[in-house]
């Protein structure tokens, strides 16, 4: 008897809760809307403003100037005054090595010199010598007072102390060659800031042994310097849309880590020549920052806004009015509780306005759902885009460039920009309106 008590207890508590549950849930459904959700705008007026089409792509941030520092000679390095984040002006000292050894060399040299001006000395006087005996001889030999034999003995040591006078001089020249060479590399021991730099890395330590430029591995890297004053982007731009790119071409940064910042960049450099980076074909670019911000660090990235196309001050509408029929464009206006579809002409457009050269006039209303309303929409409220054609096996062409036409019945994907991938795919870069 008590169970079935308990049990009727249950079944009413639990009966309690689903009403009152679904009680709350209809006033919440009342406050907000059918499906709890926010109501969309369904229409727009047609109104002037500015159309800025623009590519997107990102790059990652470095110094225009960056220096791997190794030293021309091998070493221990008993200097070291830097350290990562230094900021150096040119002509300052980096680091030094031991120069004991060099300092030997020097003096080394200096004394192969002296004694080769001591080997010239006494080589000139048996020279000279030696040219007063043959001249003499050959008096002799002239008046019949000398033998032949003795004459020609007389003139080959004259010749030969000619050659030893030259061999000493060329040894002295040998020498200071030498001994150049020797202050050279004492000079190299102690390497200078080429120009104003911040030390980058620093991998080795005072007291280390470190191998010269010359060697087999290239040296060892003691120091990476860089301008931080000069600062570029290295970006990798898809084929599709390189050729929208230019030579001194304005664009605008945006830097992830520095929420807000905008600078102005011109692009460098494009590379004449495609390579593949991600499995994706395009071109490497280099980005100039005109004004770098001081907060902006190598190694981070940047989006980078390159203008396609701008319209001021021209007829726009929401590109979700912009629909495709058999290649036609047309926008659902609305007059009184009527709807009419009436054919326009679009110039440029971004992802979010499309300009309207003809076929409306400022003012008038636009639907931005086709009669019959979701028929014709995503989920989410967002435009159906067009399908994308098979693409060919190792292409990375956007839709646009292999001839791509929106469906029937869909909103009009921006013109001047890549238009948007289907579903599982995901374009190389990707546009946005210009700012």
């Amino acid at each position: 008897m008590r169970a079935v008590i308990l049990a009727i207890l249950l079944t009413a508590g639990i009966g309690s809760g689903l009403w009152y549950w679904n009680t709350s849930r209809s006033a919440n459904g009342k406050d907000s809307g059918h499906d709890g959700s926010e109501a969309r705008p369904t229409s727009a007026l047609v109104e002037r403003g500015n159309v800025n089409a623009a590519l997107g792509v990102a790059g990652e941030i470095g110094p225009a100037e960056q220096v791997s520092v190794r030293p021309e000679v091998n070493g221990k390095i008993i200097e070291l005054p830097v350290d990562v984040g230094d900021h150096i002006t040119k002509g300052g000292l980096l680091f030094a090595l031991d120069g004991r050894d060099l300092d030997i060399e020097v003096e080394s040299r200096q004394k192969q010199i002296e004694s080769a001006r001591l080997q010239l000395d006494k080589a000139r006087i048996a020279m000279d010598q030696a040219k007063r005996d043959h001249e003499r001889d050959k008096l002799l030999f002239d008046e019949k007072l000398l033998s032949e034999q003795a004459f020609e003995a007389s003139r080959e040591r004259h010749q030969s102390t000619i050659k030893d006078h030259d061999l000493a001089r060329n040894s002295i020249e040998r020498s200071e060659k030498e001994l150049d060479l020797s202050k050279e590399k004492l000079l190299k021991a102690r390497i200078m800031a080429p120009f104003d730099c911040t030390v980058l890395t620093r991998p080795v330590s005072i007291g280390q042994a470190v191998s010269g430029s010359g060697g087999f591995n290239s040296g060892t890297e003691v120091l990476t310097i860089a301008d931080l004053s000069s600062m570029v982007i290295n970006a990798h731009v898809n084929q599709a849309d390189v050729t929208r790119m230019k030579h001194k071409m304005e664009v605008q940064i945006e830097v992830d880590a520095v929420p807000g910042l905008k600078i102005a960049g011109e692009v460098e450099r494009i590379a004449p020549q495609a390579t593949v980076k991600n499995m994706i074909k395009g071109y490497a670019t280099r980005i100039s920052l005109k004004k770098p911000d001081p907060r902006i660090q190598p190694g981070m990235t940047a989006s980078i806004s390159i203008p396609v196309a701008s319209a001021d001050n021209t007829l726009t509408v929401p590109l979700a009015a912009v629909f495709t029929e058999q290649g036609e464009r047309y926008v659902y206006v609305k007059k009184d509780n009527a709807t009419e579809k009436r054919p326009v002409v679009i110039g440029i457009s971004d992802f979010f306005k499309a300009e309207i050269k003809s076929g409306l006039s400022e003012g008038e209303t636009v639907s931005l759902e086709p009669p019959g309303g979701s028929a014709s929409r995503v989920p989410g409220g967002g435009p159906v885009m067009a399908q994308n054609p098979a693409r060919p096996s190792g292409s990375n062409a956007s839709p646009a460039a292999l001839g791509a036409k929106p469906a029937p019945g869909t909103p009009a994907a921006p013109s001047g920009s890549t238009p948007p991938a289907t579903a599982g795919a995901r374009p190389a870069t990707t546009a946005r309106p210009g700012s």
